[in-house]
């Protein structure tokens, strides 16, 4: 089939990619939903028909993007199944919480390989799908406030969500001249169950004072701001990192 307008979202089975999918649906466009927990994907699958979104607007991919050739085989099979390829959503990620002197090599590896290189597989795989399809389409790619900000037992998301701010600028350089827009979005505390584990130590409600309003930003709120950055009202901008966070990065 043809579609109109189609985007692919990673990590569509978490909290922000859950949202996101929902979202993208309903401003038109038809979603390749990717993750690599196949179950909680048949899930979403379920849930996106019985909110009854057509069934031939949506795809399901379980893939890990943390490995090249997946991402490159969901891009194609996407392109594939509905003929073109507007936006990439790079929004996969995870984070363990380990003390910096007891972490080990291995353990950064584990979340860099997602966040950071899964994400340049993605910029990556998908330029090349809109340029030899002459598509001017945009590359959405999420990092954190952490890009900025410290917080204990989590070095390896630091850096990786860092590199992902400064990939988000030299991609859109790069891309520039093919008429493809490189954006990225930096959530502040977003209620997703990466957060579960905070919330099980008691320390939610120290988490969202955080904030200027001093409560937590749901999913929705975050998957808004992805679709207006693929929108014609968003294309003066480009090579930059939103912050969605209520005000935290300004808060003394």
């Amino acid at each position: 089939m043809e579609a109109d307008k189609v985007a692919i979202i990673t990590g569509a089975a978490g909290g922000i990619g859950r949202a996101s999918v929902f979202a993208f649906l309903q401003a038109g466009y038809s979603v390749a939903m990717v993750d690599r927990d196949t179950e909680r994907l048949m899930t979403l699958l379920q849930e996106v028909t019985a909110a009854g979104m057509p069934s031939d607007q949506v795809i399901c991919l379980p893939a890990d993007i943390a490995d090249q050739s997946q991402v490159e085989s969901l891009i194609a099979r996407t392109i594939e199944h509905f003929g073109r390829l507007d936006v990439m959503f790079n929004n996969a990620g995870m984070c363990t919480n380990i003390p910096f002197l007891a972490m080990t090599a291995e353990q950064y590896d584990e979340v860099v390989r997602v966040n950071q290189y899964g994400t340049f597989y993605g910029i990556q795989a998908a330029a090349h799908a809109m340029i030899g399809l002459g598509i001017s389409g945009v590359i959405i790619n999420s990092s954190s406030i952490f890009q900025e900000v410290a917080s204990p037992g989590v070095i390896h998301y630091h850096a990786s969500k860092a590199a992902i701010q400064m990939m988000t600028k030299s991609a859109a350089l790069e891309l520039a001249p093919h008429g493809i827009r490189v954006v990225g979005i930096a959530p502040g505390i977003v209620d997703t169950p990466m957060l579960q584990r905070d919330k099980e130590l008691g320390l939610w409600e120290t988490l969202q004072q955080k904030h200027m309003r001093g409560k937590a930003l749901q999913p929705e709120e975050i998957a808004s701001v992805a679709v207006f950055l693929c929108s014609p009202q968003a294309n003066g901008i480009n090579g930059s990192i939103i912050p969605i966070e209520d005000g935290l990065l300004g808060k003394y």
